[in-house]
């Protein structure tokens, strides 16, 4: 319920604040007043868009604020979702800068538009002219028709299925598309891994081939080198091992009488022990050495091989033919699975299909079984307010397809006038006849409805009298199950209020400003008067006026 409407510096508006009760208010004022100005700031506080806004003081930001008692609006779980704190009383503030820059804020914590948008849609319904003509879309009977039938939480989880249904299919389509690129592929994947696969690849063979082929190619040159160190070592009469047996002999000798000479000995004995070891080792690898042109053709014909891959697959190394191969197989081993995965995806679609056609067929049902409600509801109402040869149907025919709303459509079939078969609305309801019918919606679904505000704009256009007064019994009516506020210009409706606010202008001596009043009991039956007579001083205007008031009482 909306508590109080504060705006600042916007339009007309310098400062105002307004405390609304918990039934049934009017708004009223001369055409021009501003009371259009009113319902526009508070459209900004609900998230509409704040387009070439005219700021009266260029110097100060323009701010709308509402309060309201949400205490009874089941609206924990949005604050929760959306990290914000929850209270009985919350602040929707929407402040726009002198350059333009619009801020949204939920108790005093900035929002988005989205957000400010989703919660304000839960606490107000703003009826205007422009929401009558909603009234001729299929869309908003249908609607209408949940609304009554109570089918939120079925329609909500319908609409999550169907979300998920659309969203398996697109996945499946997708799917299907990369498995028939992929058989494309495979025939191709699988040339390219047997190929690799059947070169019996090894980590580090390259360098040893690279190595052995260095050795092979020089195995001539490498044996007669050998052999001569091993000549030089060990084998001829003037070797180096027996240079140094004779060196030892002389070391021995001189260290009878120099103690430092058994140091040297010791050291050369070390040495001959290596360089032996080493002159048997030269002499076994010039032996073992041989050119083998058999052996040198067998590498390079592997070499060849690995090259060849290297080059195809632009790598530099086997380890890296390796790696593309176990891609390769990996890739493989993807598009084998891909069947599988489309198999098991059409499993689910069919499952979700089929719950989909559960809810469709259970949303099909709740909504044929409101029609007679309905229709009666509907032809009372609009039998009060003058249309007593009406006639009203709910028509309901099945799509096609299944739709995002489910698998119905809805048309209302209305008729004015006695013996005139019904027909749609946007092809026979008038601009009066419609606001009437809307009104009756309202009343309809106001019980069932779990907003706890709406707010009428021009809901008297294009009637007057005895219909007009009982417009505002239907006002009255609705306000025993939620808020109402209506702007009005019929004194029947003003009359019929809990709380009457007056709209009125004013000037200084530099600008016009638009302001509001709560009249007192004195003070309505001066307004109403004037909104009869046009004179509030007409003793006959007043008489009617406090009649009203009585009546209302």
């Amino acid at each position: 319920m909306l508590l109080r409407l504060s705006i600042v510096n916007y339009a007309l508006i310098n400062k105002l604040n307004i405390e609304f009760s918990d039934n049934f208010s009017v708004i009223t004022g001369e055409t021009g007043a501003g009371k259009s100005i009113i319902l526009g700031a508070l459209s900004l506080m609900l998230g509409q868009r704040a387009d070439n806004l005219s700021l009266p003081d260029k110097s100060l930001k323009c701010s709308i604020e509402g309060t309201f008692d949400v205490s009874e609006c089941d609206l924990e779980g949005f604050f929760s979702e959306n990290d914000l704190d929850f209270d009985n009383t919350c602040i929707i503030r929407r402040e726009i800068t002198p350059q333009g820059k619009s801020r949204a804020f939920i108790n005093d914590t900035p929002v988005n538009l989205n957000q400010l948008k989703e919660l304000t849609s839960r606490l107000i319904d703003v009826h205007s002219q422009h929401h009558t003509l909603l009234l001729q879309e299929s869309s908003f009977q249908l609607s209408v028709v949940d609304s009554v039938a109570g089918n939120a939480d079925l329609l909500r989880q319908y609409k999550k299925t169907f979300a998920e249904l659309n969203k398996l299919r697109k996945e499946l389509s997708l799917l299907k598309e990369t498995n028939q690129k992929a058989k494309t592929e495979l025939d191709y994947l699988n040339f390219l891994f047997e190929e690799l696969d059947k070169a019996s690849l090894k980590s580090g063979e390259q360098f040893e081939l690279e190595a052995e082929s260095e050795i092979q190619n020089h195995a001539e040159e490498i044996k007669s080198r050998m052999i001569q160190a091993s000549d030089l070592l060990s084998q001829n009469d003037d070797n180096i091992i027996r240079r140094l047996n004779e060196v030892m002999v002389h070391l021995q000798s001189a260290s009878k009488y120099q103690k430092e000479a058994i140091e040297f000995e010791q050291r050369i004995s070390a040495c001959l022990i290596e360089l032996r070891d080493i002159a048997a080792i030269v002499e076994r690898r010039s032996e073992d050495i041989s050119y083998d042109p058999a052996r040198i053709a067998e590498i390079n014909e592997r070499l060849g091989l690995l090259y060849q891959l290297e080059q195809k697959h632009r790598v530099n190394s086997v380890e890296e033919l390796i790696a593309i191969r176990e891609g390769i197989e990996l890739k493989i081993a993807g598009i084998d699975s891909l069947d599988q995965q489309i198999t098991g995806l059409e499993k689910r679609i069919a499952e979700v299909d089929s719950e989909l056609k559960r809810y469709a067929t259970e949303l099909s049902s709740k909504r044929k079984s409101v029609c007679g409600i309905i229709e009666d509801s509907m032809l009372q109402t609009v039998t009060q307010l003058g249309m007593k040869d009406a006639a009203f149907r709910v028509d309901i025919s099945k799509l096609s397809e299944p739709g995002r709303d489910g698998n119905d459509r809805v048309v209302f079939l209305f008729s004015a006038n006695k013996g005139v078969s019904p027909a749609e609305l946007s092809k026979i309801a008038s601009g009066g006849e419609l606001s009437r019918l809307m009104l009756a919606v309202k009343s309809l679904i106001s019980s069932r409805s779990l907003l706890p505000t709406i707010i009428f704009d021009e809901i008297d256009t294009g009637i007057s009298g005895e219909t007009a007064s009982r417009v505002g019994n239907i006002l009255q009516k609705i306000a025993r199950n939620m808020q109402v506020i209506a702007i009005t210009h019929l004194p029947q409706i003003a009359g019929k209020s809990n709380e009457h606010f007056k709209v009125f202008k004013f000037t200084d001596e530099t600008r016009t400003y638009s302001a509001i009043e709560k009249l007192k009991q004195e003070h309505r039956i001066d307004e109403l008067a004037l909104m009869i007579s046009g004179d509030s001083g007409s003793k006959a205007a007043r008489q009617t006026a406090l009649e009203l008031l009585q009546n209302n009482n």
